[in-house]
């Protein structure tokens, strides 16, 4: 490896350490309570170089939206998606818990943990909407396909509001498994049992009974 390619290499990895450091600090900190030189302290670096890499606090905290909601995009992407639209928003509820579960820092970083608005730039901008690498546009393309297809019951036809009202239903189990699985007050069933009994309870109070 050249001198030029290990430098890269080494600039991608600091970068990619002060971002896993941010993402804890704004976790457990909150936004306010977390600045340039907290996340300095975090990795033993100094303030100087974390600004060689971000500009400012708002820039950091833009950045690790953008990465991990891709992440997210990338997953769903990337999983098997079945060709009957009911079974395709399932699945998609699957895989979305499947991420929570994988990467939990991640997951509190981006539902868990208030964020303050986030000014768009040009790249956010074009990606917004686009299913292939908007998670929220995804979802609500594949909740379309359920309307179009008529399986929903009447009066559902509103993708924005069913798509709001599958993801709260799939956050609540994937947060409390986070937050509450070590708590031994309760019997706490496996997550996978919990889960599909979720999918199953939402996907039957939404769809048109069987004839």
């Amino acid at each position: 490896m050249g001198v030029k390619e290990r430098r890269e290499r080494e600039k991608s990895e600091t970068r990619d350490k002060i971002l896993d450091a941010a993402r804890e600090l704004f976790v457990t900190e909150g936004y306010e309570g977390v600045s340039m030189r907290r996340v300095a302290e975090k990795i033993e670096y100094s303030p100087t170089a974390i600004y060689v890499h971000f500009a400012d606090k708002n820039e950091l905290f833009r950045e690790l939206c953008h990465q991990d909601y891709a992440r997210l995009a990338e997953v769903f992407q990337g999983s098997a998606v079945p060709l009957d639209p009911v079974e395709r928003l399932k699945q998609i509820g699957r895989t979305y818990i499947e991420f929570g579960m994988r990467y939990p820092n991640h997951y509190k970083f981006m539902f868990m943990t208030p964020h303050p608005p986030v000014e768009l730039n040009d790249e956010m901008r074009e990606e917004r909407g686009n299913p292939e690498v908007d998670a929220y546009a995804f979802l609500k393309w594949a909740v379309q396909e359920v309307i179009n297809a008529g399986r929903f019951r009447e009066g559902l036809a509103d993708a924005e509001l069913v798509s709001q009202t599958v993801w709260a239903a799939v956050h609540g189990v994937i947060s409390l498994n986070i937050a509450k699985c070590k708590d031994d007050w309760v019997d706490w069933r496996p997550l996978q049992d919990r889960a599909e009994a979720m999918l199953d309870a939402i996907m039957r109070g939404l769809l048109r009974e069987a004839k």
